[in-house]
């Protein structure tokens, strides 16, 4: 199963504010074990949410909304991909892993939606339309 791992923001994190030597090294060091046992597939430390904006859909309007965001507990500051065979080894995983901020911080395991989660809905067509954009932006990230 392919899971996101979701690292909440916090105060220090949007204000800018950079993770220490110490900290940077202990998580290069953890993230070594999940990429060479073939669980990580990607990850990412996101800017603080005043460099960011949101898009806000109602029917056919979209309105840009300008970052500082609100609620820090509900931003999220980095991301992992993970394949996994369960939720519980995720749980695992993510026990090892040092505390991303200088503070309690909350980590949050989503598992990912799976093309043969949608059933019928899923039809080959849409499969394959699926698996052309993937491949697509593979390429992509090779430039």
């Amino acid at each position: 199963m392919k899971l996101m791992v979701i690292v909440k923001a916090s105060k220090a994190s949007e204000a800018g504010e950079m993770p220490s030597h110490e900290l940077l090294a202990a998580m290069g060091n953890y993230n070594d074990e999940p990429v060479k046992a073939g669980v990580m597939l990607a990850g990412e430390g996101l800017h603080p949410s005043a460099k960011g904006k949101r898009v806000r859909f109602a029917g056919q309007q979209r309105t840009v909304i300008d970052g500082q965001f609100a609620e820090t507990k509900e931003l999220i500051a980095g991301y992992w991909i993970w394949k996994c065979a369960s939720m519980d080894e995720a749980v695992a995983w993510l026990k090892k892993c040092p505390n991303p901020h200088d503070e309690v911080t909350e980590v949050e395991i989503r598992p990912i939606f799976e093309a043969e989660d949608f059933g019928d809905a899923m039809t080959p067509e849409l499969k394959a339309q699926e698996d052309r954009q993937r491949e697509q932006a593979a390429r992509n990230a090779k430039k």
